[in-house]
């Protein structure tokens, strides 16, 4: 635990993807951040591809390496259990998942803890531009005044800010962006459909 504690209005949390990163480069980006916790945010903490990233075998790792792991797959994970959680092309509609009690409850762990901790929140795409853990969980806790830094697989951050504007460079060289389609708020849900019975592969897993 790190001897200065933060504030609420000063909070920050970190985002990771594992991807296809071999078991050591992962801790080593961990480490080169002095990450202090590691949550997991995958529903499914398994990997058909990188088994090295399995729930058992991650946090035997974690905790190797000195940090803590923590699954909240559960509170905070992109593929909810619960058919109202869908629409009929089988997006998952981050705005209902956003009102659930499970949801709140795991936001609310969170934010405690990354007052006490350095904390980085796990998924599995390198990118997080498409992930759940920035467009549902990050998108929520920075209303909530929270910094939100992306670890990117060679190492360096960005920052939600940078991330934006791209973005934003993107939509004016006439690219759609998520958050520009009409009705925003039903229109907040995942990019790509994903299956509700079984693990469809992540971009970095096929």
């Amino acid at each position: 635990m790190m001897d200065e504690r933060r504030s609420k209005t000063d909070a920050r949390l970190y985002s990771i993807g594992h991807s296809n990163h071999a078991l050591e480069t992962f801790l080593e980006l961990l480490r080169q951040h002095r990450i202090e916790v590691l949550v997991d945010a995958r529903s499914h903490p398994y990997s058909k591809f990188a088994p090295h990233f399995d729930a058992p075998s991650l946090k035997q790792a974690v905790i190797g390496a000195g940090m803590k792991y923590l699954f909240m797959g559960k509170e905070l994970g992109g593929r909810p259990d619960g058919d109202e959680f869908y629409d009929a092309e089988g997006h998952v509609l981050y705005w209902r998942v956003a009102e659930s009690h499970l949801f709140l409850d795991g936001i609310g762990r969170l934010e405690t803890g990354i007052t006490k901790y350095r904390v980085a929140l796990m998924c599995s795409e390198e990118n997080p531009s498409a992930c759940h853990r920035r467009l549902l969980v990050g998108r929520v806790l920075t209303t909530h005044g929270v910094q939100l830094e992306h670890i990117r697989g060679d190492g360096s951050i960005q920052t939600e800010a940078e991330l934006e504007a791209e973005e934003q460079r993107g939509c004016a060289e006439g690219q759609i962006g998520f958050f520009d389609e009409p009705h925003q708020e039903k229109a907040w849900r995942s990019i790509q459909s994903v299956l509700q019975r079984g693990r469809r592969q992540t971009s970095s897993e096929r």
